[in-house]
Formats: structure tokens, sequence, C-alpha cells
């Protein structure tokens, strides 16, 4: 099932299977399907993007057992307003900060796994979102972060 919902830095898309969301991305699903889920994860991102969520409470399925999945769930105990460098993340996870960078541009839920969050040790690092790193910039100071991006 998939729906989409309009935000400030433009359409995402949501995609459910199985009782947990599985998929966001940026863009418009043309045909939205509606179940209690996606209307959940809808109004979850509008609180967001509105300034009135700090934590996505919808069930979310990245699939991965492995280190990638270790990381994922590294991203998701992130609080909102706060960031890691990929090196803190690694020595959390037990790998190579390179690695967490790879796991970051696998992300298929950005903003519900806040990969945006994820830091170079001297600068932003990547995001792969459309706007790439000013997308980024803009959710780090939408979730009051800005003073780390001086």
């Amino acid at each position: 099932m998939r729906c989409s919902v309009e935000t400030p830095l433009g359409p995402v898309r949501l995609e459910e299977a199985d009782g947990a969301i599985v998929r966001a991305g940026w863009g418009r699903v043309e045909a939205p399907d509606d179940s209690p889920l996606l209307r959940e994860t809808v109004a979850e991102l509008q609180a967001y993007f509105d300034g009135r969520l700090t934590r996505f409470s919808v069930p979310v399925r990245h699939g991965r057992n492995d280190a990638t999945g270790r990381v994922f769930d590294a991203m998701r105990a992130i609080p909102m307003g706060e960031t890691r460098s990929y090196g803190d993340v690694a020595k959390d996870v037990g790998l190579p900060a390179q690695a967490v960078g790879q796991a970051c541009g696998a992300n298929r839920i950005p903003i519900l796994i806040p990969c945006h969050r994820i830091l170079g040790s001297n600068g932003l690092g990547g995001f792969s979102a459309p706007g790439g790193v000013e997308t980024k910039v803009w959710l780090l100071r939408h979730e009051g972060a800005a003073s780390l991006l001086i």
C-alpha cells in the first residue's frame, strides 16, 4: 500500500507492508491507497514538519539484520535536534565510518530513519535526497540543530 504527503520539501511517498512502513522517498503517488498506518504516518509527518512532533512512533521495518541494520537502528536512536558523526556511529555499531556512510546512502526510509542526523567529521557529509546537502541542512535547522551547522 502506498500514499504520499505534501511537505515543505516536496511530496514524500510512503509504502506500507505487513503493518510497518518499509519505504519512504521523494515523490508523489498518483493512485494512493488508504490504511490506518498510512494515515497515522501522514499525520506524524505533518506534525513533524509543523514542529509538533519530536519522535516518530509508527512502526518502521528496514528489513536488514546485518551491519547496515545496526546502523539504521543507531540512526533511529539519535534524538531530534542532535547529530552524530559517521565515526561516532561507527564506534557504536563496531564498523568502519565508511560503512556507516554506505548505510546512510542505502537508507530506504529517510526522515523516519534520520540519516540526515549523521555528519562528517569535517563537514556535513552527503545526502541523497533531491536538493542534496541543502535538504539535509533544512532538516537539521528544522529540528533545532542549526547551531551545529555554523
